[in-house]
């Protein structure tokens, strides 16, 4: 068919031009325009053929050229954080309440953290969703907070920064109760730039002897460029100055 065309059905020069200048704005621009003039029949549908397929052509070539355009790119619909956390009493199930309300609005849970503490149980959710449904999520928990069933705390927030540089330890730490035992050990590691991550601790009265004993593990991301002996003989020294017992050792997981 391409071949029986007739110099009338080919496209005139200013035809081309306002083509290529329709081309250099966008492909849906010169798409739009080549119909809506074959709808009218202002241009032969073969010449849409033709200068579809020479401005493919011309993008081809232009390959590596830099393309200007005036559509910004669209943040990923998912990268919507909300964090929540949210005091009760046991028998009123904070995690039942906020993960009802997080996949009634159309959220996932991309982490949730649950612990005893006291009489009151402590849930921290993380809400992973598009901007209208964290929208209709803080405005859910706002309402679940003025009902006075919890106390709840939201905030939004980013996702975590994946720490590539940072070696993955556990450090777990038995010693007699005494005041400050935790603080000094969060300053041991904050004074070397050593991050937190998890951290567990709790204090108890040995079933043997009725001792009160103060326990806690910790999860603790260490720098690369550190020299990791040093530290643990710092570590070691510093537990055997405060009588802690204690082992520093890296996650095999």
């Amino acid at each position: 068919m391409l071949g029986a065309a007739t110099a009338a059905n080919k496209p005139t020069a200013a035809f081309r031009e306002n083509c290529m200048v329709c081309w250099a704005r966008s492909l849906d621009d010169i798409c739009m325009a080549l119909l809506a003039g074959a709808g009218s029949g202002q241009y032969p549908r073969l010449a849409i053929v033709r200068i579809a397929c020479r401005s493919a052509d011309d993008s081809v070539k232009q390959a590596g050229k830099p393309v200007l355009s005036n559509r910004a790119a669209r943040p990923n619909a998912n990268d919507n954080f909300l964090l929540a956390s949210a005091l009760a009493s046991p028998d009123q199930s904070p995690l039942l309440a906020l993960c009802k309300r997080v996949a009634d609005c159309g959220c996932n849970v991309a982490e949730a953290r649950v612990a005893a503490l006291g009489a009151e149980l402590s849930v921290q959710v993380l809400a992973q969703g598009p901007w209208d449904a964290i929208a209709k999520l803080e405005t859910a928990l706002a309402k679940l907070d003025r009902n006075g069933e919890m106390r709840l705390v939201q905030f939004r927030t980013n996702a975590k920064q994946q720490q590539s540089s940072c070696l993955p330890y556990i450090v777990e730490v038995i010693a007699s109760d005494k005041a400050g035992i935790l603080f000094q050990l969060a300053e041991f590691f904050a004074n070397r730039n050593i991050s937190i991550e998890q951290l567990h601790s709790t204090r108890y009265q040995a079933m043997q002897t009725g001792a009160d004993m103060f326990s806690a593990q910790i999860t603790i991301g260490i720098p690369s460029t550190m020299h990791l002996a040093a530290l643990r003989d710092d570590f070691l020294e510093f537990c055997d100055g405060l009588n802690l017992d204690a082992i520093m050792d890296p996650m095999k997981f």
